[in-house]
């Protein structure tokens, strides 16, 4: 019965959802062109913040749970698991004051309003993952340039979203790229839960009432870790332990 009521609310969900894609597209386009890169982000969160409503008309709640206290004069690599696309945009909105930008693979670049164009404009690392020689230095220099504005960035280890919530094996290449290219970070691990629920019938419906929680685990001080191997199974563990099943 829920999954033949999620048919017509989905239809208004992707309705909106759209919408509000095409609306902020040339917003973003005004405000990098003409007020510049700051105006731009702050249309980013705008869109980000609108997603999470266009998210409430299928009945999703959002619940961010940070008990720490992250200092705010450093770069962050912020770490989690990956169960969908809801992931990006309430994680987005939430650490909007860290300024948060993301590892995404290159195919997202082009052909989707709004997102697209924050990808290539608004400091994301475009990777192509089966080309070691363009991935490599665009890791490197996203790095840098977290480095450089002490922003944060946002990297899926998994590689790509769990369809059901069980984790996947973490990818550490790009997480030890960004330990010798961002020295002075904090590591800050998160656990995303239910996001994957959003896509339980695939991509249409939608799944209808769900509560995604976002759960920010103790930050960890990267110069204190000799052995990053070490560092990322203590991220790993943390990370896991924490998934509802």
């Amino acid at each position: 019965m829920l999954k033949v009521l999620s048919y017509p609310i989905s239809f208004i969900y992707f309705l909106f959802f759209g919408l509000t894609l095409l609306v902020f597209h040339p917003i973003q386009w005004l405000c990098f062109n003409v007020f510049g890169p700051k105006a731009h982000e702050k249309s980013v969160f705008a869109l980000q913040f609108s997603l999470m409503r266009c998210a409430n008309l299928l009945g999703t709640r959002f619940s961010f749970i940070n008990p720490h206290k992250i200092d705010s004069d450093r770069p962050l690599i912020i770490v989690s698991n990956h169960q969908s696309l809801h992931d990006i945009y309430p994680l987005t909105w939430y650490m909007r004051k860290r300024h948060p930008r993301f590892i995404s693979k290159i195919e997202l670049g082009k052909g989707i309003p709004s997102v697209s164009y924050n990808l290539r404009h608004g400091g994301a690392a475009l990777i192509d993952r089966k080309n070691p020689r363009q991935s490599l230095p665009a890791l490197m220099n996203f790095g840098e340039y977290i480095e450089k504005n002490k922003y944060a960035a946002v990297i899926f280890p998994e590689g790509t979203r769990s369809k059901d919530g069980t984790p996947k094996s973490f990818q550490t290449k790009g997480l030890e790229i960004l330990f010798k290219k961002v020295p002075s970070a904090l590591i800050v691990p998160v656990t995303i839960n239910n996001s994957w629920k959003m896509l339980r019938y695939g991509k249409f419906p939608m799944g209808l009432g769900n509560h995604i929680k976002f759960t920010v685990h103790k930050p960890l001080e990267l110069s204190i870790f000799v052995n990053k191997q070490e560092l990322i199974d203590t991220i790993e563990s943390t990370i896991t332990n924490h998934i509802e099943h």
